[in-house]
């Protein structure tokens, strides 16, 4: 178990475009200037029914509140794997945990609301669950369950609805899962 310093979680990870990491930075600033590509997850969990699990992100958050996302989403902290990432921000937001394996990555800028802008590589996982969650409420302030081409419509129809990196992945997503 790697222990963390309470720096080390307040800092976001600096890539270049193969997603080699070139140094660290504040989280904040990171988003403030925009200008620097750091590393990204996003955890898409499906149950079954083939529908994905939607966080509507808690107004406590620094940007994006209110707005429906994907399952849940973060950073790596420094020195930590993206699939142990991926394990305990899935734990922390929503309550559980299941198998994730990436499925693919991106890379996006985005402007996300209160002066503060998304210059991501985004590496994108999918998961499997049947169960329902235990929301953190200073995560997520609600969930629920949609079918991708349902997802696809409302991007269409009420885009402010959603977080700005939601919609980018969407065809992405949709050619994985019917691949997989």
């Amino acid at each position: 178990m790697m222990i963390m310093s309470s720096n080390d979680t307040q800092k976001v990870v600096l890539v270049d475009e193969n997603d080699r990491e070139i140094g660290q930075e504040d989280k904040l600033a990171a988003h403030q200037n925009g200008a620097k590509l750091h590393r990204a997850l996003s955890v898409l969990v499906f149950n079954s029914k083939g529908e994905t699990m939607l966080q509507r992100r808690a107004l406590t958050k620094y940007h994006t509140q209110g707005r429906w996302s994907n399952t849940c989403c973060s950073h790596p902290f420094p020195n930590e794997s993206l699939i142990d990432a991926a394990h305990r921000r899935l734990k922390e937001e929503m309550g559980f945990d299941c198998e994730l394996s990436e499925a693919f990555s991106f890379i996006y800028k985005a402007e996300v609301g209160n002066g503060l802008t998304e210059h991501e590589l985004d590496h994108v996982f999918f998961g499997t669950y049947d169960g329902k969650p235990t929301l953190n409420p200073e995560e997520a302030m609600d969930y629920k369950w949609m079918s991708l081409g349902q997802l696809k419509e409302e991007f269409a129809k009420s885009p402010d609805n959603y977080t700005p990196w939601f919609p980018l992945m969407i065809d992405r997503v949709i050619e994985k899962r019917k691949s997989a």
